[in-house]
């Protein structure tokens, strides 16, 4: 099943199609396979043309989905003395995230072990959601580029009751039938104000800086029933960074 984000009945009813609970998969998407070894693609990709929206974007190359992921889990301990970051290049912008690892470490450690091994380098923001126009969420991490793909492997850490989701919330996205704080390597960026999320997604942590960046991101033009973006965004690496309090 597509890992997706439920909404509440307000939303739902100005949804075109946001892959709401149990809706239908868009045209050519299939219920998702068990989570998807980091390989990278070898068909050779052709340049984007420069981009046709004055959104400070820089043209990349297209998204080439890659083949199942196959990873183990991570076995590295997490210091949590440590203040521990995540800073995403992307060809809209830098973004920086401080991880959540007091609240939720095995989400935390799962992101850091995936971004470390290069998983996340050269993937997609491959969703961009504005249900009736409003934002919503921006959602990447996903090596088939579609929300059908993951590592291989999940971690499951259920947040507390009563968790909200502000903007700039880094939290990682699940499959509706999946348990509570389930996550592979799809997660997705608040971008709107009051987001009617169900307590039901781990946080990895927040945007300390770029939330500038997020916005740009959001503003891309979408396809309105696929949410995929008209020109590609990508994320060129992710690097992890640790520091004392």
């Amino acid at each position: 099943m597509r890992r997706a984000l439920a909404l509440t009945p307000v939303l739902v009813a100005a949804c075109v199609l946001i892959a709401c609970g149990n809706d239908k998969e868009p045209p050519g998407r299939e219920s998702a396979p068990p989570q998807t070894t980091a390989s990278t693609a070898t068909t050779e990709v052709p340049v984007v043309a420069p981009r046709r929206t004055k959104d400070g974007c820089a043209p990349v190359a297209a998204f080439v989905p890659r083949p199942e992921q196959r990873l183990s889990r991570p076995r590295r301990k997490l210091d949590r003395s440590l203040r521990q970051s995540a800073k995403l290049r992307t060809n809209c912008g830098t973004i920086r995230i401080t991880l959540d690892v007091r609240e939720f470490p095995k989400t935390v450690r799962s992101f850091m072990r995936l971004a470390r091994a290069g998983f996340y380098d050269g993937l997609s923001f491959y969703r961009i959601a504005k249900p009736g126009g409003n934002d919503f969420v921006i959602q990447g991490g996903d090596p088939a580029g579609e929300g059908v793909g993951g590592p291989g492997y999940s971690v499951v850490e259920r947040p507390p009751s009563g968790v909200r989701y502000p903007v700039g919330t880094v939290a990682m996205a699940k499959a509706a039938d999946e348990k509570a704080g389930t996550s592979g390597s799809q997660f997705f960026i608040v971008t709107g104000k009051g987001a009617a999320l169900d307590p039901v997604y781990a946080i990895v942590g927040r945007v300390t800086k770029g939330l500038g960046v997020v916005r740009r991101i959001a503003a891309v033009p979408a396809d309105p029933v696929t949410e995929t973006p008209i020109d590609p965004v990508i994320i060129k690496k992710v690097t992890i960074g640790e520091s004392k309090p």
